[in-house]
């Protein structure tokens, strides 16, 4: 195989290798784990996604269904609220429990429950934001 000018041949095990020298490596600092989780952001969007979903939903006998959902997710919501010692979302989600509860309804008018639909996912959204549960110790935990 013949030289080629200046380069190393082809295949040779010096292809890539740099003529100067490299700088130092950078030692980037590791990310840190924040001090907190935010449990509720999950269930508070798919409960947004429910709501904003059964609008058209609200005079027919399907909205229960979507009730339930909600009334779950929002006490699931309200128990991560209580541990992240939000307390003003403790108490909105214990009023959408309520509200949206399907064994004792709240006798609210069709059009005044598609507003309050949008209204209630908006606040799922917020409040999944907001609530940050702190990170237990790294303790080991006992099985």
């Amino acid at each position: 195989m013949a030289a080629r000018k200046g380069r190393p041949p082809v295949g040779s095990s010096q292809t890539g290798v740099p003529t100067r020298a490299a700088p130092a490596a950078r030692t980037t600092p590791a990310r840190e784990t924040p001090g907190f989780t935010r449990p509720a952001l999950a269930p508070s969007m798919i409960a947004a996604v429910v709501l904003l979903a059964c609008v058209a939903i609200v005079d027919s006998s399907g909205f229960v269904f979507a009730r339930w959902g909600v009334t779950v997710l929002a006490l699931i919501v309200l128990v991560f609220a209580v541990r992240g010692r939000t307390w003003w979302a403790a108490v909105l989600m214990t009023a959408v429990a309520v509200c949206w509860n399907p064994l004792i309804t709240v006798p609210i008018p069709d059009e005044v429950w598609a507003a309050l639909q949008l209204v209630a996912a908006a606040l799922f959204v917020v409040v999944g934001l907001v609530v940050k549960v702190p990170r237990e110790a790294d303790a080991p935990r006992a099985s």
